[in-house]
C-alpha cells in the first residue's frame, strides 16, 4: 500500500515538469501545423487565408526541396563516414602510451567545445580563403594555385567543417569503448599469431561496433538540423548548392516573408527527421541486443 502511494506521489511531483514539457514541445509544434495550412506572408499581414495542402504540395514539388534533401543526406552520410573512420585512427592513437597523453586528448576533444559559428568563420577567414587564408599559402609554397573552397566546392567544405567539430565527440565516444576491452584478449590474440590488422578486425572493431551505432544515432539527430556553418560560410550559395533543409526553410521564411509555406518545410522535416530517428533507433536497439 505504501509502495502505491509512494508511486503516486513521484508521480504528481513529476506532473509539473512533464506538463511543461510537453507544453514546450507540443504548443510550437501544433502553431507550426496551424500555419502551414494558411497563405500567411509577413509582407500582407491580415490577409491570412486558408489554403488547404497548398504549401505542402508548392514546398514538396519546388526543385530546390530535392536538392536541399540531397544536400541534406550527403553531408550527414559525409560527415559519418569523416568522424567514424577519423575517430576510429584517433582512438587507436590515443590508447597507446605517450608523452603528454592528457594534454594531447584535450587538443584532440578541444574542437567539441567551440561555438559553431565561431568553428565555421575561422574556418571560413583562416583556412579556407582563397587570398590569405592557410591552405591558399600551402598552395602557392608548393607553386599551385590557390582553391576557392567556399565558392568552387561548398558541399564539401561545409562538410569539413562540421566533421571537424564533430570528430572530438566520436573520438571521445569510441576511446571510452576501446578502453574497455578486455588486455587478456588481446594478449590471448597474439599468442596465437594474429597480427595488427587481423587483431582489429576480428577483436577491436567488433568490440566497437556499439559504440559506433551510438554515435551514429547521436550525430544524424543533430546534423539533420545544422544551420549555422552554412549560414555563415556560403549562406547556401552558390544557388542551392549547399542549402539544406533546415537553411531552405529558413530562406524561405525569413528571406521570402512566406511563413505559410516555412511552415509546411519545417512539418515535411520533422516528418523527415522523425523517420530517420526511428529507423537508426531501432538499427541501433537490435545491434544492442546482438
Amino acid at each position: 500500500m505504501a509502495t502505491g502511494h509512494t508511486h503516486s506521489a513521484a508521480r504528481l511531483m513529476m506532473a509539473p515538469s512533464v506538463v511543461l514539457l510537453l507544453a514546450w514541445m507540443i504548443v510550437p509544434l501544433a502553431m507550426t501545423a496551424y500555419f502551414s495550412f494558411l497563405r500567411y506572408n509577413l509582407l500582407m499581414p491580415g490577409e491570412e487565408v486558408f489554403t488547404s495542402l497548398a504549401n505542402y504540395q508548392f514546398f514538396l514539388t519546388d526543385p530546390a526541396f530535392f536538392s536541399a534533401l540531397i544536400n541534406t543526406l550527403l553531408i550527414v552520410l559525409g560527415v559519418l563516414v569523416i568522424t567514424i573512420i577519423g575517430g576510429i585512427g584517433f582512438a587507436l592513437l590515443l590508447d597507446q602510451p605517450m608523452f603528454g597523453q592528457g594534454i594531447v586528448r584535450i587538443l584532440v576533444i578541444a574542437p567539441f567545445f567551440v561555438m559553431p559559428t565561431v568553428s565555421a568563420l575561422v574556418w571560413k577567414n583562416m583556412f579556407m580563403n582563397p587570398v590569405n587564408g592557410l591552405f591558399a599559402w600551402i598552395a602557392r609554397s608548393l607553386g599551385l594555385e590557390p582553391f576557392d573552397w567556399l565558392a568552387n566546392a561548398p558541399l564539401l567544405s561545409i562538410i569539413l567543417i562540421i566533421a571537424w567539430q564533430w570528430l572530438p565527440f566520436a573520438t571521445l565516444i569510441l576511446l571510452t569503448a576501446l578502453q574497455s576491452l578486455n588486455e587478456e584478449q588481446k594478449e590471448a590474440a597474439e599468442m596465437d599469431g594474429a597480427g595488427p590488422i587481423s587483431k582489429f578486425i576480428y577483436i577491436i572493431l567488433p568490440h566497437m561496433a556499439r559504440a559506433i551505432t551510438v554515435v551514429i544515432l547521436i550525430q544524424t539527430i543533430f546534423l539533420l538540423s545544422i544551420f549555422a556553418e552554412i549560414l555563415v560560410t556560403t549562406n547556401g550559395g552558390p544557388g542551392v548548392e549547399s542549402t539544406n533543409l533546415t537553411f531552405l526553410v529558413y530562406t524561405q521564411a525569413l528571406l521570402q516573408f512566406d511563413i505559410g509555406g516555412a511552415s509546411a518545410g519545417g512539418i515535411v522535416a520533422v516528418v523527415l527527421a522523425n523517420i530517420v530517428a526511428v529507423f537508426l533507433i531501432r538499427f541501433v536497439g537490435k545491434n544492442l541486443e546482438a
